[in-house]
């Protein structure tokens, strides 16, 4: 977090300020845009996590449920599926998949098609709890782009983050 006054920059222009003291022939837009993104990062993921605590769950959790949620009806996907779509080990998904399970939240059963394999399903409660916490998060994120952005300036920053994520990808 920044220790300057508000109104008065942040922590990266700090950092961006002593860089440019030191290195003047440094070009920092990169450290500028990153450093942001990774600030805005880990301050909205303390945050989405607490509105995810109200539930009972914690950010990797709610992404299991989450990514369960989204597969639509009926709620059910391989563990290797949840593994790949969450890039998880199999080890750290099966420590995931005991603790929702144990709540109640998920259930595992063999897969009709292959007697080998497994599916995870959403239960009933697991369905209720992740549409509530979606909603929950969602209403910490929108909150703090509202406090910035008017609707085509959050569009804009959206468009210019997916243009920057995609240059990244390649």
């Amino acid at each position: 977090m920044s220790t300057r006054e508000p109104g008065r920059g942040d922590a990266v222009d700090a950092i961006i300020e002593q860089w440019n003291r030191e290195r003047p022939d440094l070009r920092t837009p990169g450290m500028e845009i990153f450093g942001r993104i990774y600030q805005l990062s880990r301050a909205m993921g303390e945050r989405t996590e607490k509105a995810y605590a109200a539930y009972g769950i914690s950010r990797g959790e709610f992404d299991v449920l989450a990514t369960l949620r989204r597969a639509g009806e009926p709620y059910t996907l391989a563990p290797r599926e949840l593994s790949g779509t969450l890039m998880l080990t199999t080890g750290g998904m099966t420590g995931r998949l005991d603790k929702l399970e144990r709540a109640g939240l998920l259930s595992r059963s063999p897969d009709p098609d292959d007697r080998r394999a497994l599916r995870v399903s959403l239960t009933e409660r697991g369905l209720a709890l992740v549409n509530e916490a979606v909603t929950a998060g969602l209403a910490v994120q929108n909150e703090a782009v509202r406090a910035a952005l008017d609707e085509d300036g959050a569009a804009e920053l959206a468009a210019l983050l997916r243009r920057l994520l995609a240059a990244t990808e390649h």
